[in-house]
């Protein structure tokens, strides 16, 4: 393990931690809740695939991930938010962005990748769809 302490217990919840990224999992009714803290990167972001791959890829996934100490995001970490949306929606279910920081969010309106995403302000709006 090159980032430190991995952890995750299935699809149910969990955590997965490393030096920059700690990624959260827990259930809110029928959603899955992912929570990445820190800094998403090609140093990370596997860190946070394991976990949001496991939630996306059951049948009718409703994923919401949520973004509010996410502090930043490169090209590879949304990568890897593009990829979790693809499982979920070839299995009939969909990923959902809420609560995204500034600097998170322009990574999103510099791409063009806000368009395919569900896009919240907070956690609340996000779950309450």
């Amino acid at each position: 393990m090159r980032d430190g302490m991995r952890r995750y217990q299935g699809k149910g919840v969990g955590v997965v931690s490393g030096a920059r990224l700690r990624v959260e999992v827990r259930r809110h009714g029928t959603s899955a809740v992912v929570k990445p803290r820190g800094e998403l990167d090609h140093h990370t972001a596997d860190l946070l695939r394991e976990p949001l791959e496991s939630c996306a890829e059951e049948v009718g996934a409703r994923v919401v991930v949520d973004c509010s100490d996410l502090e930043f995001c490169d090209s590879t970490g949304l990568n890897v938010l593009l990829g979790a949306r693809l499982k979920a929606e070839a299995g009939g279910g969909s990923v959902h962005l809420a609560a995204m920081r500034p600097v998170v969010a322009r990574v999103f309106e510099i791409t063009g990748a806000g368009a395919v995403f569900a896009v919240h302000g907070t956690l609340d709006a996000a779950l309450a769809e």
